[in-house]
């Protein structure tokens, strides 16, 4: 396995822990796994982690966050942290890891809201048709 390879991680949280990491991930304009490994990452980097108006001690906007709160310039440095040196592919990846699991995340909430389906016959997603 590379180090550019993608895993998936399970944990099990109490209800109301979900619910306020998703409640802080939406104040954050975050996806709950791109919040959840951002709080890992800043746990195992040992930041000091201030009260900043979240009501648990996790600062909602970090004074080295990149504007905009995309933080590519932060994970650029993650990813050649972890390896030194890197290519374009593997700081593309590096940088977009996250793409998928939101994609997977927003087709799986569309679908529970019933606005989009999948279609075998038609070979993916379309939009659920209002006038039905």
């Amino acid at each position: 396995m590379s180090e550019t390879d993608r895993v998936s991680v399970q944990t099990y949280v109490p209800a109301t822990q979900r619910e306020r990491w998703r409640a802080e991930a939406d104040e954050l304009d975050m996806s709950q796994a791109e919040y959840v490994r951002a709080m890992v990452q800043a746990g195992r980097r040992g930041f000091e982690l201030g009260d900043a108006g979240t009501g648990n001690g996790v600062e909602a906007d970090p004074p080295d966050a990149t504007p905009g709160g995309d933080g590519l310039k932060d994970r650029v440095l993650d990813v050649l942290d972890e390896s030194e040196v890197a290519g374009w592919d593997e700081l593309l990846a590096g940088v977009t890891d996250d793409i998928e699991e939101r994609l997977d995340d927003a087709l799986e909430e569309l679908q529970a809201e019933d606005r989009i389906r999948y279609s075998g016959r038609r070979g993916g997603y379309t939009v659920v048709d209002d006038g039905r």
